[in-house]
C-alpha cells in the first residue's frame, strides 16, 4: 500500500504476494497440534493492544498461543512494561482521562454567559486526579489479563528475547514456536543535549507527584500539543516551542495554521522556529531552557520529541532482521520480516503509529497465519484525532497531498463561531475543509478543528472509506443544530487547484 510504503522507506524483503498461504498454514497447524514441533504455533512478544488482539484472535481459532510481557507499571523501563500496553497505561486512555479533567475549567468560564455564577473560584487537586486515573488504569489492566486467560493465550512475564527464527527466551526459559510476533510498540525517544535528564516525557508527565505551575514543552506534534492543553487547562502557564513554522507535522497546512491559532487563544505561548540546545536546573529546582531563540525559564521542562521503536534488547538485529536506521522492523505487506518466521505490528513497525491500526494488522496476521486467508492492512484513509481544545480530527488526504497525486482538485471549507460560543463568550472557533477530486467528485479528504471533532470524524471516515462524493454529502439532509451539518451543506467552492494550462471554468 502506498501509505504503508511511504512509511516505511524502500523495503528489501518485499515480494510478489504472501509466503504464508492455505496449504502452509493448514501444514504447520498439522506439525503443532500434536506438540511435534514446537510448543506454540505462535509466540507473541509484547501485549500491547496489537499483540493481545492477534494473540486472543490467534487463539480463537485454534492455535497454541502464548505472550510474554514485563512487568505492569506506570512508567514503561527496561524492566517494566504491562499487559494492555502504552494505550491503556501509559498513553491513549490516561491522556485523554486528563484531558477530560482539564476541560472542566473552560466550562466554569463558558458558564457565566448562560447565566450561572461561581461564588468561589474553583480549585483543583492533581493528586486526585491521578488517583482516580491509576484506578481505572488498574482495572482496565485486569480486563486485558482476564481476556487474555479467557481467551486460552498463555502470558509469561518477562523480557522477551528472540534467539532464533522459531526460539524465544523469557527471562531464562526458551520456548519454541512456529510463527514469532513482534508486537513490543516504541518508547518516548529524548534527543541527547546537556541537561536531557532533568526532562519529562510523557509517561513521567502522566504520573507526576504535583502538578508544576509552569511548564516548557518542547515538540510540535500529537502528544506535545495535548499536553500543553492539559496544563494549561488545569491553570499551569505553557510555553511550546518546535523548530517548525507550523506544528502538527504531516498534517493538512490550514489545519495546523488554524489550530496554532486557536492555542494562543488558550493562552499557550508558542515559540516557532526554535530548536533545544540545553536543560539548565537552578538551585531552587526550577528549570531553564535553552534554545536558539532565547532562554525560558519554568519550574518543569518536557520533550514529545518522538518515540521510537522499542527494539534495542529483544534480540531483533542479532538475528538478522531487516531494521529501519530509527529501529524500526520492516516488513512486506502482509506484516512479515526479512525472516520468513517472524511477523510485526504495529508501532515497533512505524508505519502508522496509532492503536486502531495495530488492531488491524494484528487481525490481518491472523487471517494470513493462522487461517491461511492472505490478507494486506489497510493503511488507507485512515482517520485520526488530536485531542487538543480545540481537538483535530481527520481522514483522507490533505489538500497538499490530493494536489500532487490528483491534479484537479476542489476544495470547501468553512470557519465559524460555534453557537455555544455566540453566549458563553469564548472566542473559540471551528474550521471544517473538504477536499474533492475535481475528476470524480469523489470526497478524497476530510479535516475538522472544532469541538467533538472525532466524534464526527468517524462516522465521515466510513463515508469517504466507501468512495462517497460531493453530489452524496450535499444530498444528506443535514442535523439542525450542529457544528456536523455544516460538512453536508457547504456548496461553495472556497478554490479550485488546476493543474491544467487552460485556467478551469468556474463550478457551479
Amino acid at each position: 500500500r502506498r501509505a504503508a510504503a511511504a512509511a516505511t522507506g524502500p523495503r528489501s524483503v518485499r515480494r510478489a504476494g504472501p509466503r504464508v498461504g492455505t496449504r502452509r498454514c493448514a501444514a504447520a497447524a498439522e506439525a503443532s497440534e500434536g506438540g511435534e514441533e514446537y510448543d506454540y504455533d505462535v509466540f507473541t512478544i509484547g501485549a500491547g493492544s496489537g499483540g493481545v488482539r492477534a494473540s486472543r484472535m490467534a487463539a480463537a481459532a485454534g492455535a497454541r498461543v502464548a505472550v510474554c510481557e514485563m512487568p505492569y507499571d506506570t512508567k514503561a523501563s527496561d524492566t517494566t512494561g504491562g499487559v494492555g500496553g502504552t494505550c491503556v497505561i501509559r498513553g491513549c486512555v490516561p491522556k485523554k482521562l486528563l484531558m477530560y479533567g482539564s476541560e472542566y475549567s473552560h466550562a466554569f468560564k463558558d458558564c457565566e454567559g448562560f447565566g450561572w455564577s461561581i461564588p468561589e473560584q474553583p480549585t483543583h487537586d492533581w493528586r486526585t486526579l491521578i488517583f482516580n486515573k491509576n484506578t481505572e488504569l488498574d482495572r482496565l489492566h485486569g480486563i486485558y489479563l482476564r481476556l487474555l486467560d479467557g481467551s486460552g493465550v498463555e502470558l509469561k512475564q518477562g523480557r522477551g528475547l528472540i534467539v532464533d527464527p522459531h526460539t524465544v527466551e523469557v527471562d531464562g526459559e526458551r520456548f519454541t514456536a512456529k510463527t514469532i510476533l513482534v508486537a513490543v510498540g516504541g518508547r518516548a525517544y529524548v534527543p541527547d543535549i546537556p541537561g536531557a535528564e532533568h526532562v519529562l516525557t510523557s509517561d513521567d508527565a502522566l504520573d507526576l507527584p504535583e502538578m508544576p505551575k509552569s511548564i516548557v514543552i518542547v515538540g510540535g506534534g500529537y502528544i506535545a500539543l495535548e499536553f500543553a492543553c492539559i496544563f494549561a487547562g488545569l491553570g499551569a502557564k505553557v510555553d511550546v516551542v518546535y523548530r517548525q513554522p507550523l506544528p502538527l507535522r504531516g498534517f493538512d497546512e490550514e489545519v495546523r495554521t488554524f489550530l496554532a491559532e486557536q492555542l494562543e487563544v488558550k493562552g499557550i505561548t508558542i515559540h516557532k522556529e526554535s530548536s533545544p540546545e540545553a536543560v539548565e536546573k537552578l538551585e531552587d529546582g526550577s528549570m531553564v531552557l535553552k534554545t536558539t531563540t532565547g532562554d525560558i525559564k519554568a519550574e518543569a521542562v518536557m520533550f514529545a520529541t518522538g518515540r521510537k521503536p522499542n527494539t534495542g534488547k529483544i534480540g531483533a538485529a542479532e538475528i538478522g532482521l531487516e531494521m529501519a536506521d530509527n529501529g524500526a522492523i520492516k516488513v512486506d505487506e502482509y506484516s512479515q520480516t526479512s525472516v520468513p518466521s517472524i511477523y510485526a505490528v504495529g508501532d515497533v513497525t512505524d508505519r502508522i503509529n496509532l492503536t486502531p491500526v495495530a488492531l488491524m494488522e494484528g487481525m490481518a496476521f491472523v487471517s494470513t497465519v493462522i487461517k491461511g486467508v492472505p490478507q494486506v492492512p489497510d493503511h488507507e484513509n485512515v482517520p485520526a484525532a488530536v485531542f487538543t481544545q480545540p481537538p483535530v480530527a481527520t481522514v483522507g488526504m490533505t489538500e497538499e497531498q490530493a494536489t500532487e497525486k490528483l491534479g484537479d482538485v476542489d476544495i470547501y471549507t468553512s470557519s465559524f463561531r460555534p453557537m455555544k460560543h455566540t453566549i458563553s463568550g469564548s472566542q473559540e472557533r471551528a474550521f471544517m475543509k473538504l477536499i474533492v477530486d475535481a475528476a470524480t467528485d469523489k470526497v478524497v479528504g476530510c479535516h475538522m478543528v472544532g469541538e467533538d471533532a472525532g466524534e464526527i470524524m468517524q462516522g465521515i471516515a466510513v463515508a469517504i472509506k466507501c468512495g462517497a462524493t460531493k453530489k452524496q454529502f450535499d444530498s444528506t439532509v443535514g442535523i439542525h443544530p450542529t457544528a456536523a451539518e455544516e460538512l453536508v451543506t457547504m456548496r461553495t467552492v472556497s478554490r479550485e487547484v488546476r493543474t491544467a494550462a487552460e485556467p478551469a471554468e468556474a463550478v457551479a
